[in-house]
Protein backbone atom coordinates (compact mmCIF):
# COMPACT_ATOMS: atom_id res chain seq x y z
CA UNK A 1 0.00 0.00 0.00
CA UNK A 2 1.19 3.54 -0.82
CA UNK A 3 0.33 6.47 0.97
CA UNK A 4 -2.51 8.44 2.69
CA UNK A 5 -3.67 11.62 1.36
CA UNK A 6 -6.45 12.92 3.95
CA UNK A 7 -7.98 16.11 2.62
CA UNK A 8 -10.20 19.05 4.52
CA UNK A 9 -13.10 20.05 3.01
CA UNK A 10 -13.55 20.16 -0.79
CA UNK A 11 -17.42 21.81 -1.46
CA UNK A 12 -17.56 21.35 -4.58
CA UNK A 13 -14.14 22.88 -5.93
CA UNK A 14 -13.05 20.11 -8.07
CA UNK A 15 -10.67 21.83 -10.24
CA UNK A 16 -8.57 22.80 -6.59
CA UNK A 17 -9.43 19.13 -5.69
CA UNK A 18 -7.60 17.82 -8.70
CA UNK A 19 -4.78 19.96 -9.07
CA UNK A 20 -3.87 18.83 -5.08
CA UNK A 21 -4.05 15.45 -6.38
CA UNK A 22 -1.66 16.50 -9.65
CA UNK A 23 0.71 18.32 -7.21
CA UNK A 24 1.01 15.60 -4.60
CA UNK A 25 1.41 13.16 -7.99
CA UNK A 26 -1.65 10.86 -6.53
CA UNK A 27 -0.99 7.75 -8.16
CA UNK A 28 -2.02 3.64 -8.14
CA UNK A 29 -1.68 2.19 -4.38
CA UNK A 30 -2.25 5.57 -2.57
CA UNK A 31 -5.47 6.10 -0.43
CA UNK A 32 -7.73 9.52 -0.69
CA UNK A 33 -9.41 10.12 2.34
CA UNK A 34 -12.42 13.47 2.63
CA UNK A 35 -13.14 14.77 6.06
CA UNK A 36 -16.88 15.42 4.63
CA UNK A 37 -18.52 18.55 2.84
CA UNK A 38 -17.55 17.28 -0.10
CA UNK A 39 -20.42 18.96 -1.78
CA UNK A 40 -22.46 22.49 -2.25
CA UNK A 41 -21.14 26.07 -2.00
CA UNK A 42 -18.95 25.35 -4.32
CA UNK A 43 -19.05 25.47 -8.28
CA UNK A 44 -18.97 21.57 -8.97
CA UNK A 45 -20.61 19.08 -6.26
CA UNK A 46 -21.16 16.46 -8.66
CA UNK A 47 -17.14 16.17 -9.87
CA UNK A 48 -16.01 16.39 -6.73
CA UNK A 49 -18.49 12.81 -6.41
CA UNK A 50 -16.91 11.78 -9.82
CA UNK A 51 -13.22 12.16 -8.94
CA UNK A 52 -14.01 10.85 -5.33
CA UNK A 53 -15.27 7.85 -7.54
CA UNK A 54 -12.50 7.60 -9.54
CA UNK A 55 -9.79 7.75 -6.74
CA UNK A 56 -11.62 4.93 -4.41
CA UNK A 57 -11.69 7.48 -1.85
CA UNK A 58 -13.14 6.91 1.37
CA UNK A 59 -14.98 9.89 3.11
CA UNK A 60 -16.92 10.56 6.35
CA UNK A 61 -20.43 12.16 6.30
CA UNK A 62 -20.14 16.22 6.68
CA UNK A 63 -23.13 18.30 8.12
CA UNK A 64 -23.91 19.46 3.84
CA UNK A 65 -24.34 16.05 3.21
CA UNK A 66 -26.37 14.86 5.81
CA UNK A 67 -29.04 18.04 4.89
CA UNK A 68 -29.44 16.57 1.90
CA UNK A 69 -29.37 13.18 2.67
CA UNK A 70 -32.71 13.84 5.31
CA UNK A 71 -34.46 16.04 2.30
CA UNK A 72 -33.65 13.16 0.31
CA UNK A 73 -35.04 10.75 2.49
CA UNK A 74 -38.47 12.75 3.34
CA UNK A 75 -38.70 13.47 -0.31
CA UNK A 76 -38.86 9.47 -1.05
CA UNK A 77 -41.16 8.94 2.12
CA UNK A 78 -43.45 11.95 0.51
CA UNK A 79 -43.79 10.24 -2.76
CA UNK A 80 -45.64 7.03 -0.51
CA UNK A 81 -47.97 9.46 0.93
CA UNK A 82 -45.73 11.26 3.62
CA UNK A 83 -45.76 14.84 4.55
CA UNK A 84 -43.64 17.04 2.06
CA UNK A 85 -40.03 17.52 2.90
CA UNK A 86 -38.59 20.32 4.80
CA UNK A 87 -37.61 23.09 1.69
CA UNK A 88 -33.95 23.12 0.97
CA UNK A 89 -32.90 26.77 0.45
CA UNK A 90 -31.74 27.03 -3.07
CA UNK A 91 -27.89 26.23 -2.95
CA UNK A 92 -28.93 22.92 -1.60
CA UNK A 93 -31.95 22.49 -3.94
CA UNK A 94 -29.71 22.78 -7.03
CA UNK A 95 -27.71 20.42 -6.19
CA UNK A 96 -30.18 18.11 -5.04
CA UNK A 97 -31.93 18.15 -7.92
CA UNK A 98 -28.39 17.71 -9.82
CA UNK A 99 -28.02 14.45 -7.82
CA UNK A 100 -27.38 10.95 -9.57
CA UNK A 101 -28.98 8.10 -8.17
CA UNK A 102 -25.17 6.50 -7.14
CA UNK A 103 -24.69 9.86 -5.87
CA UNK A 104 -27.52 9.68 -3.43
CA UNK A 105 -26.47 5.98 -2.72
CA UNK A 106 -22.64 6.96 -2.13
CA UNK A 107 -23.41 9.92 0.44
CA UNK A 108 -26.29 7.45 2.15
CA UNK A 109 -23.43 4.94 2.60
CA UNK A 110 -21.14 7.49 4.14
CA UNK A 111 -20.17 6.47 7.84
CA UNK A 112 -20.14 9.27 10.74
CA UNK A 113 -16.26 8.17 11.73
CA UNK A 114 -13.78 6.62 10.01
CA UNK A 115 -10.98 4.59 11.31
CA UNK A 116 -7.47 4.45 10.02
CA UNK A 117 -6.04 1.48 12.26
CA UNK A 118 -2.34 2.00 10.69
CA UNK A 119 -2.28 5.31 11.07
CA UNK A 120 -3.56 5.06 14.91
CA UNK A 121 -6.06 7.73 13.54
CA UNK A 122 -9.93 8.20 13.42
CA UNK A 123 -11.64 10.87 10.45
CA UNK A 124 -14.66 12.65 11.77
CA UNK A 125 -16.19 15.95 10.23
CA UNK A 126 -16.44 18.27 12.82
CA UNK A 127 -14.97 16.69 15.83
CA UNK A 128 -16.06 15.17 19.12
CA UNK A 129 -16.90 15.52 22.65
CA UNK A 130 -13.52 15.02 25.02
CA UNK A 131 -13.85 11.66 27.29
CA UNK A 132 -16.95 10.17 25.24
CA UNK A 133 -16.49 7.18 24.13
CA UNK A 134 -17.03 7.42 19.25
CA UNK A 135 -20.09 5.07 19.98
CA UNK A 136 -21.52 7.45 22.15
CA UNK A 137 -21.06 10.53 20.62
CA UNK A 138 -24.00 12.15 19.34
CA UNK A 139 -24.78 12.56 15.65
CA UNK A 140 -24.90 16.55 16.04
CA UNK A 141 -21.32 16.81 17.67
CA UNK A 142 -19.65 14.36 14.93
CA UNK A 143 -21.22 16.59 12.11
CA UNK A 144 -21.04 20.58 13.54
CA UNK A 145 -19.19 20.76 16.90
CA UNK A 146 -16.15 23.72 17.22
CA UNK A 147 -15.42 24.44 20.98
CA UNK A 148 -16.21 22.81 24.61
CA UNK A 149 -18.15 25.08 26.68
CA UNK A 150 -17.78 25.99 30.44
CA UNK A 151 -19.69 22.97 31.65
CA UNK A 152 -17.86 20.57 28.89
CA UNK A 153 -20.59 21.27 26.46
CA UNK A 154 -20.42 20.79 22.78
CA UNK A 155 -21.04 24.41 21.09
CA UNK A 156 -21.40 24.53 17.43
CA UNK A 157 -21.00 28.48 17.22
CA UNK A 158 -17.76 29.66 16.31
CA UNK A 159 -18.61 32.09 19.33
CA UNK A 160 -17.44 31.18 22.49
CA UNK A 161 -15.88 27.94 24.79
CA UNK A 162 -12.55 26.69 23.92
CA UNK A 163 -11.51 24.67 20.65
CA UNK A 164 -12.29 20.64 21.35
CA UNK A 165 -9.18 19.87 19.55
CA UNK A 166 -7.99 21.34 22.26
CA UNK A 167 -8.69 19.66 25.27
CA UNK A 168 -8.90 16.29 23.66
CA UNK A 169 -6.48 13.68 24.60
CA UNK A 170 -6.26 10.63 22.30
CA UNK A 171 -5.35 7.98 21.30
CA UNK A 172 -6.48 7.92 18.26
CA UNK A 173 -5.18 11.24 16.74
CA UNK A 174 -8.38 12.79 15.28
CA UNK A 175 -8.62 14.11 11.43
CA UNK A 176 -11.13 16.42 10.92
CA UNK A 177 -12.60 19.35 8.67
CA UNK A 178 -15.96 21.57 9.21
CA UNK A 179 -14.01 24.64 11.27
CA UNK A 180 -12.66 26.79 8.69
CA UNK A 181 -9.60 28.89 9.76
CA UNK A 182 -6.48 30.34 6.91
CA UNK A 183 -4.23 27.86 8.55
CA UNK A 184 -4.32 23.76 9.53
CA UNK A 185 -5.58 23.68 13.14
CA UNK A 186 -2.48 21.84 14.68
CA UNK A 187 -3.51 20.58 18.37
CA UNK A 188 -1.41 17.34 20.10
CA UNK A 189 -3.97 15.10 19.17
CA UNK A 190 -6.31 16.57 16.35
CA UNK A 191 -5.36 17.80 13.04
CA UNK A 192 -8.28 20.41 11.55
CA UNK A 193 -7.60 20.74 7.70
CA UNK A 194 -10.45 23.06 6.83
CA UNK A 195 -8.44 26.13 4.95
CA UNK A 196 -11.39 28.19 3.58
CA UNK A 197 -10.74 27.05 0.10
CA UNK A 198 -14.52 27.66 -1.22
CA UNK A 199 -13.91 30.99 0.66
CA UNK A 200 -10.88 31.81 -1.35
CA UNK A 201 -8.68 30.13 0.94
CA UNK A 202 -6.61 26.95 0.71
CA UNK A 203 -7.41 23.26 -0.04
CA UNK A 204 -4.98 21.14 2.94
CA UNK A 205 -3.93 17.83 2.75
CA UNK A 206 -2.32 15.49 5.51
CA UNK A 207 0.23 13.15 3.43
CA UNK A 208 1.10 9.86 5.55
CA UNK A 209 3.28 7.27 3.75
CA UNK A 210 2.62 3.93 5.21
CA UNK A 211 1.82 2.83 8.24
CA UNK A 212 2.89 6.34 9.86
CA UNK A 213 1.81 7.99 12.74
CA UNK A 214 0.99 11.71 12.90
CA UNK A 215 3.10 13.43 14.87
CA UNK A 216 2.26 14.80 17.58
CA UNK A 217 4.98 17.40 17.14
CA UNK A 218 2.97 20.62 15.05
CA UNK A 219 6.24 21.25 13.79
CA UNK A 220 6.63 18.15 12.60
CA UNK A 221 3.41 17.49 11.58
CA UNK A 222 3.05 20.75 9.63
CA UNK A 223 6.11 18.88 7.11
CA UNK A 224 3.21 16.42 6.53
CA UNK A 225 0.74 19.16 4.92
CA UNK A 226 0.15 20.15 1.55
CA UNK A 227 -1.54 23.24 0.70
CA UNK A 228 -2.73 24.70 -3.14
CA UNK A 229 -4.49 28.28 -3.30
CA UNK A 230 -8.41 28.42 -4.14
CA UNK A 231 -8.53 29.62 -7.91
CA UNK A 232 -10.95 31.94 -6.77
CA UNK A 233 -13.48 32.67 -3.40
CA UNK A 234 -16.83 30.95 -4.57
CA UNK A 235 -18.45 31.77 -1.60
CA UNK A 236 -18.49 34.34 1.28
CA UNK A 237 -16.82 33.66 4.46
CA UNK A 238 -16.41 36.12 7.41
CA UNK A 239 -13.07 35.20 7.70
CA UNK A 240 -12.06 35.62 4.57
CA UNK A 241 -14.00 39.08 3.76
CA UNK A 242 -10.96 40.25 2.03
CA UNK A 243 -11.24 37.90 -0.94
CA UNK A 244 -13.95 38.80 -3.33
CA UNK A 245 -16.39 36.05 -4.53
CA UNK A 246 -16.65 35.15 -7.83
Amino acid sequence: MGRTLIVGDVHGCKAELEALLDSTKFTTGDQLVLVGDLVARGPDSLGVLDVARRAGALFVRGNHEEKLIAWHREERAHRHGGPEPRPLGRMHADVAHAFRPIDWSMLSNAPLWLDLPEHRLRVVHAGVLPGVPIEEQRKKTLLRVRSIGPDGEAIATRDGGKPWGATYKGPPHVVFGHNAATQPQLHRWATGLDTGCVYGGRLTALILSEGQRVPLDARARRRQLVSLQARRAYYYAPQYASRRVA
